[in-house]
């Protein structure tokens, strides 16, 4: 890691593989030396408000309200921390965004936390970092019942698709190393995201406020299915790590590029 450089690690993996953990464990184990400042960033707090979502699902196609795909996260945003971490100097501040889930909306300011510079490693997770788009010819059948029900034109996914060949490709492009967590599959994602469901409907209640039932959860994640599948063969070849996993989440190989 050059000193006068601060590095961007991002991690991908599909709901469920274990990127918010992969982050917390590399931040714990290079900060507890005191030697290197990290921060650990989630491409979910970077999400629209509420009300810009709703303002493109009018403008431009109604499943843009619900929030996760391309085209529903807040870019800019996500390059102004990126900056400011970069430039963030000893003994400064920098608050790090959040995103409130229960809400459905960015939270207060006054809740962000803090970190302290200056910053010699970033590492930014979420489903979609490093994901590439794919040939426009490719978006004409649906891959699922979402897209053939409430995307008929293929609006919605021809927004994605080039909102991840513009600006969300020319944010990867800045990545200095890509990390892949490889599911063996689709189905074991959607398992593993109910599993994850039930798990938070037993610590707050199985009648709490947001909580999914399989059938839900089996619908919101249609809305990942085309990128996260194409994921499985294109971030595999491009990242720089790829840690496999099988249906029980066990890292059964690792591949190292170059």
């Amino acid at each position: 890691m050059s000193p006068d450089k601060t590095f961007l690690l991002g991690i991908n993996g599909a709901q469920g593989t274990g990127k918010s953990t992969l982050a917390a464990y590399l931040a714990l184990a290079l900060e507890e030396p005191g030697e290197q400042g990290v921060a650990v960033l989630s491409i979910d707090d970077f999400y629209l408000t509420r009300a810009e979502r709703q303002m493109l699902s009018r403008t431009v196609h109604p499943l843009l309200a619900t929030r996760g795909v391309p085209g529903t996260h807040d870019v800019p945003m996500l390059r102004e921390c990126l900056d400011g971490l970069r430039g963030l100097g000893t003994n400064e501040r920098y608050r790090l965004p959040r995103f409130d889930k229960a809400a459905d909306d960015r939270a207060e300011q006054a809740s962000w936390p803090a970190i302290n510079g200056p910053v010699d490693l970033i590492i930014l997770e979420g489903w979609c970092i490093g994901s590439v788009a794919e040939p426009d010819a490719d978006l004409d059948a649906p891959v699922n019942e979402l897209e053939a029900d409430r995307d008929v034109d293929g609006r919605w996914r021809r927004y994605v698709n080039e909102r991840l060949r513009t600006d969300y490709g020319e944010l990867f492009a800045e990545l200095d190393a890509l990390v892949f967590l490889q599911a063996p599959d689709f189905e074991a994602i959607l398992r593993w995201r109910i599993e994850q469901e039930h798990k938070l409907a037993d610590a707050a209640g199985k009648h709490a406020a947001g909580i999914m039932s399989d059938g839900e959860v089996r619908e919101f994640i249609r809305y990942f299915e085309r990128i996260t599948r194409r994921n499985l063969h294109t971030v595999r070849s491009s990242a720089d790590i790829v840690f496999e996993l099988d249906g029980y989440h066990d890292c059964v190989a690792s591949h190292y590029r170059g």
